[in-house]
Order: structure tokens, then C-alpha cells, then sequence
């Protein structure tokens, strides 16, 4: 027992110096989202969402991942996601989304995306990105927006709504039915890029490209 506590009095001091986690961060601890509250050399004490208190050894946090939102700013992304039918307006539902978060004071006005993330099992998922300066922010923008979303396809696209679909009777189609005329295809809109579109896209996607073919090089010539 005597160890166990000095190995996490040496923790604390470790969490000190190294400013990993602070009073007031706010991140996911053992799965649940909440406040750094009290930090002492041998405890650190986590202020749950819905104001219960977790107590962790600061050992817990040399020791085992955890996700800390607020290390170098508070401002975070956050996800809204929508199941619907294929014959939706997408185009439609991205612009109602920018309205949503152009109306809203939760929104910091750098993330308001509408992509298709996947399209199997008889429906489609659209996933809304948006962000905001915190992370209570973002959580009631993620409610205002997933519950716009829902009414906008209730009140506008009804035929939207996910679907099954079932085959009675099979019969061949005349050939002149059979050729169906082409939409046009369009360049998307900056609303529905994550990594490209916009100076906000653009600079994430730099973040996330890896190191260029310069920095590389620099890095072989130095080995």
C-alpha cells in the first residue's frame, strides 16, 4: 500500500510538470464525459456530466489513455447522424443544415458539413458535422441540429423517411423504358467537405495529410 501511494505521489508530480491534464479540462474518462474538478498528488477527482464524481489514483492518468478536449482549446467537433431513404434531396437537407447553424448562437461558425457516410442495408446515413467553442455547446448543437434534421425531412420530404422494399412481381421493362436520362453532375458544395472546401477544410486537411515529401526528405538526410 505504501508504494501504491508513492507511486502516485510521483504521478501527481509527473501530471504537474507535464500539464497533461489541468483543473477545468473537460474530456472521457473511463467512458464518461466530464470536468477535471480536483487535482491533488494523490487523487484526481472528475466531474461526470450529470454532476456525479469520479475519483481516479493519479496514477490513472500516467497510465492509461484518456481523451483530454480541452489540451489546447476548447473549440470541438461533433457529429449529428440521420438514417434515411435514397430517393432523399441531400442537397436540400445540407442547405437546411447551414440555416440551423447560421441561426444558432451555439454554433462558433468554422464546421457545418453534410456527407453521405455510408449507403447499405436499404437506407442512407448522413452524418451532420458541425462545431462549436465547448463541449456543452456542442452537445445541445448536436440535439438542435439531429432534431431540425427530423422535422425538415417530415415536413419536406416525407417520402424520405427509411423504407423497405419489396419485390411482388418481377417483369421485364421495355427497352425504351429502360434508358433513363442522366442528372448532370455538379461540383459539391464546401458543405459537404470535411478535409477540402473552405479555409477551415483546407488547413485540416493539411493537418492530416502527413508530412510532405520535403519534410521527408529533410528526415533521410539527417538519419
Amino acid at each position: 500500500m505504501a508504494a501504491q501511494g508513492l507511486g502516485n505521489v510521483f504521478a501527481g508530480l509527473q501530471l504537474g510538470f507535464s500539464d497533461a491534464v489541468r483543473v477545468d479540462d473537460v474530456g472521457v474518462v473511463e467512458g464518461e464525459w466530464g470536468r477535471i474538478e480536483e487535482l491533488t498528488l494523490t487523487y484526481v477527482a472528475v466531474q461526470i456530466w450529470d454532476d456525479r464524481r469520479l475519483l481516479l489514483p493519479t496514477s490513472y492518468f500516467t497510465s492509461k489513455p484518456f481523451q483530454n478536449w480541452t489540451r489546447t482549446g476548447s473549440a470541438v467537433l461533433g457529429t449529428a447522424e440521420l438514417d434515411v431513404d435514397f430517393s432523399t434531396d441531400v442537397e436540400s437537407l445540407r442547405a437546411e443544415l447551414r440555416v440551423v447553424c447560421e441561426g444558432s448562437k451555439l454554433w462558433d461558425g468554422r464546421v457545418c458539413v453534410l456527407q453521405v457516410t455510408d449507403a447499405v442495408g436499404g437506407h442512407v446515413r448522413l452524418r451532420a458535422l458541425v462545431s462549436a467553442n465547448d463541449a456543452a455547446s456542442l452537445w445541445d448543437l448536436r440535439c438542435l441540429v439531429r432534431e431540425r434534421l427530423i422535422a425538415y425531412v417530415w415536413q419536406h420530404q416525407r417520402d424520405s423517411l427509411p423504407r423497405l422494399r419489396t419485390d411482388l412481381e418481377r417483369t421485364a421493362a421495355p427497352a425504351s423504358d429502360q434508358a433513363t436520362p442522366r442528372t448532370p453532375s455538379r461540383e459539391p458544395s464546401s458543405d459537404a467537405q470535411v478535409f477540402s472546401g473552405g479555409r477551415d477544410g483546407e488547413e485540416r486537411g493539411t493537418r492530416f495529410a502527413g508530412p510532405d515529401d520535403t519534410t521527408q526528405l529533410i528526415a533521410q538526410q539527417r538519419l
